[in-house]
């Protein structure tokens, strides 16, 4: 429950759902309390919506829990930063590198912390409104005005906005704009606004007495009105308006090239699908979905190597624009995917392997777990398929019978084990060293043993006796009798297996006639009570409205006798020492 509400907040805070997102986060942290990740993204989240105190909380406990992760302290270093505690900053992402000394994330924090801790000790800026961008809450101002915050969608604004942060002096090189005039009113809390040319004309004219309408020197005050507009265009700022609107409008349509490439893939045009993102990657450098799409569709072309070059192309542009973690793991993810096909040809799974760890430490995500553990899978299958050799198995086998032969168990052993390296699927093999766990007394090792025998020729008898022989060493006689049974299913003459089945009955009927020692019968009893089989018949409500009635009531006892399935139950019950008839 916890990974599905947390999957939910991962989902709304891509969408920049933050409010939403925290609700998730805090649901998944109420089932997971001392899950460090889910700390870690709700102090992501805060920072989005700008509640750095809150991000510092959760960024405190992230590290708490979990000190040897390195991204705790980079959610650490922001919080810090974006409440002004520079040197605090400075200190949680040196803390962080001693962790991980090669983390780009904590070396661009780091510098970022050094560069606002040495703006704030220099001297205060000759702006008159320098202060004003200095502030940790200038950028929830903008947001929460409807008019800057639709310009915060505008690259040009928003780098406008850190250039004033760095420098506050530059501030008359943006007057000129209009989004500027509104910002300064956002900030200082006044209303203010640029004036069209018709209220520039009116505020000339109000403030002029009646009589000197006639005058000479009106005119001349009109004069510069339309000087402005003419050219108005000319400024610097205002190209950098016309960039932004430029720079917003191929956003825009590479926002449209990549859902046509989506359309496409779809219906499996790759070709087209190919055309699509490439433009779109054009269009646009800083959205490294549209590489990593473009790189799924080279995954389904088969064009592998097209498909790791993109996908090492979208981590190095997400690395350089810090772009979600989750953006860079799938990035990763894919890259690996395509490694994995081409494993196939080379038998080489580590590449894949290790690209899948990479992404694992960006996001965890069950999806690329799981597609890591199938990879270390194959890899393991594909080195015992090189193993694989029946001939020298056998002559491994051949050597253990004759060390087994010497009584040398441990040798004997050895000798098996390399057989099963070079051939998994003989369960001769299996019977003979579950044989020589038992003379080792290693019982737990040769049951498995005599089980995976089984598993591999059920009608290979020597499994069951081997099976059947360690269960009546462990005592687990009703066990041994049920095994027995099971292999002359198979082989009806089987003679081991028929002095087997006399065996335990021998020792069943002891126990029942009590012809055994009180201590052996608890032993036993202590036994049965670990089997799952006997727990159920146990807490079964009419078995034990049974057992009270063949203490009580003999005639519904004998009665209950006639159900076959009743009377199994009774007879493992007996068997397992628990009930004793007399």
């Amino acid at each position: 429950m916890a990974e599905e509400a947390k999957a939910k907040g991962n989902a709304a805070f891509s969408a920049g759902r933050f409010d939403e997102a925290i609700q998730f986060f805090s649901e998944a942290i109420n089932f997971a309390p001392t899950n460090h990740v889910l700390y870690s993204n709700r102090s992501a989240a805060y920072a989005s919506l700008h509640k750095y105190n809150e991000a510092l909380d959760d960024a405190k406990k992230t590290v708490e829990i979990k000190p040897d992760w390195s991204k705790g302290y980079s959610r650490l270093g922001a919080a810090h930063i974006g409440l002004g505690s520079f040197d605090e900053a400075i200190a949680a992402y040196k803390k962080g590198l001693e962790v991980d000394p090669n983390n780009e994330v904590l070396k661009s924090g780091l510098a970022d912390a050094q560069s606002a801790a040495s703006r704030s000790r220099a001297p205060p800026s000759s702006s008159p409104f320098g202060n004003i961008f200095q502030g940790p809450d200038l950028w929830a101002k903008l947001t929460a005005d409807p008019k800057t915050r639709g310009y915060l969608q505008q690259p040009d604004f928003v780098k406008m906005i850190q250039d004033l942060q760095r420098n506050p002096n530059n501030i008359n090189m943006y007057l000129t704009d209009q989004r500027m005039m509104q910002v300064l009113g956002v900030l200082l809390n006044i209303k203010m606004g640029t004036p069209t040319p018709e209220e520039m004309e009116v505020s000339e004219q109000e403030p002029e007495p009646e009589p000197k309408k006639q005058q000479v020197p009106e005119p001349a005050k009109k004069q510069p009105v339309p000087e402005p507009a003419k050219k108005q265009p000319e400024p610097e700022p205002m190209d950098i308006s016309d960039e932004g609107k430029e720079a917003r409008e191929r956003k825009a349509q590479a926002q449209k090239e990549k859902e046509a490439g989506n359309a496409a893939y779809k219906k499996k045009n790759f070709d087209t699908a190919i055309q699509h993102y490439s433009k779109a990657v054009e269009l646009d450098d800083e959205d490294i979905s549209f590489l990593t799409n473009r790189a799924a569709v080279y995954l389904e072309m088969g064009k592998y190597d097209e498909c790791i070059k993109d996908c090492e192309k979208a981590v190095e542009r997400g690395r350089e624009l810090r772009s979600d973690f989750k953006m860079i793991a799938r990035a990763l993810t894919r890259k690996g995917n395509a490694l994995v096909k081409m494993a196939k040809c080379s038998k080489d799974y580590e590449p894949a392997i290790e690209a899948f760890h990479k992404a694992l430490t960006e996001h965890r995500n069950p999806d690329t777990l799981k597609k890591l553990n199938e990879a270390e899978r194959a890899k393991k299958e594909l080195e015992q398929q090189e193993y694989f050799d029946p001939q020298l198995a056998d002559e491994e086998r051949e050597k253990g019978n004759e060390c087994f032969k010497q009584q040398k168990y441990p040798e004997a052993v050895k000798h098996y084990t390399e057989a099963l390296r070079r051939n998994p699927k003989d369960p001769r093999v299996y019977s003979n060293r579950a044989a020589c766990y038992t003379k080792l007394g290693a019982m737990p090792e040769g049951l498995k043993d005599a089980e995976k025998c089984i598993e591999l020729d059920p009608t290979f008898a020597k499994g069951y006796t081997r099976k059947g022989a360690i269960q009546f060493f462990m005592k687990e006689h009703d066990k041994a009798l049920e095994t027995y049974q099971e292999g002359l299913k198979h082989d009806p003459h089987n003679q081991e297996l028929l002095d087997g089945v006399r065996r335990c009955v021998d020792q069943i009927n002891k126990a029942n006639r009590g012809d055994i020692s009180p201590e052996d019968l608890k032993e036993r009893q202590a036994k049965a009570m670990h089997d799952p089989e006997v727990q159920n018949i146990l807490s079964d409500p009419i078995m034990r409205q049974v057992l009270v009635d063949f203490q009580e009531n003999p005639r519904a006892a004998q009665e209950h006798l006639k159900n076959p399935e009743v009377m199994h139950k009774i007879q493992k019950l007996v068997n397992a020492g628990i009930v004793q008839l007399k």
